[in-house]
């Protein structure tokens, strides 16, 4: 059988809420009993669980990690991948993680998380863009919240962010030290604020080399068959375009798609950059260049950031920029001069 705090209790003679006081370092208790509750812990081998530290603290241990269904998946885990590094640090900080989707279409009043309704978790992550509805819905539990990849207008609350400005301009500035000179940024949601950030980075490129920007965008979604149905409605208007920075990876492979089935030659005809660096990028034909975003690092930071928060009773918010990185594969090449002065 297994040890509890009741019999931690017993063997010093004491409550089990003297224990839990003892095993949360509470200064009421005086130094004579947090000897004989410490010396019964030991003699008996008991290993605190987190029950016993929340009789006092009144904390279960619990983190909360809601993401809509959509951004839940196998062939685009960009926030999987988060998911991950938030479940990497809560295991140093010593608390669990209990995640679940909501549709993207939530409405007042669809069901809040069952850990939500049931006051089961200390805070919560978000995870990408979610429905206004839900904030409405989440405020009024209280709870605190730290959002990765997304953050809501008021700006009351921590954020981790990739560094979306900076990857959008290294994106546009190697596709012009390529000597493309026509470039076209293909989008599709641009009120996501990760998505409108690479847009200026990608401006900011364009402008400092004096160029024309000549964006794209799906009315769809940001996934591959927005991809290809952005990169169709570009090339029926705009034939003399040669490269393609893409807003992530999923529409890039969209827009490569769409070139191959018109007989275009990634990269010969048409250089393409993406954005996220997902693990299907090494397997196209070519492989694609993109901007890294260290995904399981978003994960890391969110949690530090709540853990901060719930430990220093911390309000006030704060935002991480977490670095980029461009990475140089087959979909990009110097641009034969040729095809520039068609």
């Amino acid at each position: 059988m297994p040890i509890t705090i009741k019999d931690v209790a017993k063997r010093a003679n004491v409550s089990s809420a003297t224990v839990s006081l003892v095993i949360n370092k509470n200064k009421r208790i005086s130094e004579k009993t947090r000897a004989i509750v410490l010396k019964a812990i030991k003699d008996l081998g008991y290993h605190p669980s987190r029950s016993a530290r929340g009789l006092v603290s009144k904390q279960n241990g619990n983190i909360g990690f809601i993401l809509t269904d959509d951004h839940f998946s196998r062939s685009e885990p960009f926030y999987t991948k988060i998911f991950i590094g938030t479940e990497l640090q809560a295991r140093d900080d010593e608390y669990y993680v209990l995640l679940t989707t909501i549709p993207k279409s939530f409405k007042k009043p669809d069901s809040l998380p069952r850990f939500v309704l049931e006051r089961n978790v200390e805070g919560t992550i978000l995870a990408g863009m979610i429905p206004w509805d839900l904030m409405d819905c989440l405020e009024e539990y209280k709870l605190p919240l730290v959002f990765v990849d997304y953050y809501p207008a008021n700006g009351k609350y921590s954020v981790v962010m990739s560094d979306n400005i900076a990857g959008g301009f290294q994106a546009t500035q190697h596709l012009i030290d390529c000597g493309h000179r026509r470039i076209t940024y293909l989008y599709s949601d641009q009120q996501h604020p990760s998505i409108n950030e690479r847009f200026q980075g990608y401006k900011m490129a364009l402008e400092k080399a004096n160029l024309d920007s000549i964006p794209v965008s799906d009315e769809g979604s940001t996934n591959r068959k927005g991809g290809y149905n952005a990169a169709q409605r570009l090339f029926a208007k705009r034939k003399d375009v040669t490269a393609i920075f893409a807003c992530n990876d999923a529409m890039a492979i969209g827009a490569l798609q769409f070139l191959k089935e018109k007989g275009m030659k990634v990269p010969k005809d048409v250089s393409i950059v993406g954005f996220d660096d997902v693990e299907a990028d090494l397997s196209l034909d070519p492989p694609l260049t993109t901007i890294r975003v260290q995904k399981e690092e978003m994960g890391i930071q969110a949690m530090r950031l709540l853990t901060e928060i719930l430990r220093n009773n911390s309000a006030k918010p704060r935002k991480i920029l977490v670095p980029v990185e461009l990475i140089v594969r087959g979909s990009t090449c110097k641009l034969n001069k040729k095809v520039e002065s068609k």
